[in-house]
């Protein structure tokens, strides 16, 4: 890729964002909106700094990452697991397929407060809620990736007596795992979402307990600290996914950056 063309991918998102605070910055001051309803970038801003420098930000913020990231990994580990299952094997699809159809319908923050009803206010609830939410992008994908081999491929490795694990090895799992991979971007957003939304509901700690309570203080500035900080958080985590795919997968498009 041409320098250039580097230069601009950098710069361009930069300007967006100065644009976008400046017109944020200028709004707020020139049609007097109440810093109670929205403040102003630079009151976010020292906000921010003052909680960085809080040793309780880091401890509520590695309580959510630890939600987040259990019911990632579990998300990941079923729903891998299950989609192989079910495309390798179709009775498998037949007899779980309604149950995963109709959970998949149920709109999961509705079962939020009867995951924290069954195991209670501590991290196993959130990481529940977590877990169900991030599950279905990886099993959707997973189940997609594992029933897409080529038959050609396919018939290639049955001249070469493949047994099970040489198959599974050597084709479908370098066939799935870009989009595998793929899900798992989506899904660890969605565990992130996940724990924010059970702290939100009955947390005692984490980001979104603290979130409620400068809510329920009117501390806004400090409220959208919080939100900047678990931006922050969710692009660390989709970054780490994506040096993943590069690292696991670098022969695939999506890591090469080709079209």
């Amino acid at each position: 890729m041409p320098r250039s063309a580097n230069f601009w991918r950098i710069a361009l998102p930069a300007i967006a964002v100065v644009v976008f605070l400046v017109g944020w910055s200028v709004y707020v001051r020139t049609a007097e909106v109440s810093a109670f309803v929205l403040p102003p970038p630079e009151a976010i801003a020292v906000a921010l700094g003052h909680l960085i420098l809080d040793p309780n930000l880091w401890y509520h913020a590695r309580i959510t990452v630890t939600e987040a990231v259990s019911g990632f990994v579990i998300a990941v580990t079923l729903g891998t697991v299950l989609g192989f299952l079910m495309a390798r094997f179709p009775p498998v699809e037949w007899a779980a397929k309604p149950f995963i159809v109709l959970l998949q319908l149920v709109p999961k923050i509705a079962l939020a407060p009867l995951f924290i009803l069954w195991f209670g206010f501590g991290l196993e609830s959130k990481i529940v809620i977590a877990a169900a939410l991030a599950f279905f992008p990886v099993f959707s994908n997973a189940l997609i990736a594992f029933k897409s081999v080529d038959p050609g491929d396919s018939d290639v490795m049955t001249m070469l007596q493949a047994n099970a694990a040489q198959r599974f090895v050597m084709l479908e799992l370098p066939n799935a795992l870009p989009v595998v991979l793929t899900g798992m971007e989506v899904s660890v957003v969605m565990s992130m979402i996940g724990a924010i939304v059970g702290e939100f509901i009955g947390g005692s700690e984490g980001l979104g307990y603290l979130a409620v309570k400068y809510l329920q203080e009117l501390s806004v500035p400090n409220l959208f600290a919080v939100v900047v900080v678990l931006t922050l958080v969710g692009l660390c985590l989709y970054l780490l996914i994506g040096r993943l795919r590069a690292w696991l997968a670098p022969w695939h498009a999506s890591s090469t950056g080709s079209h």
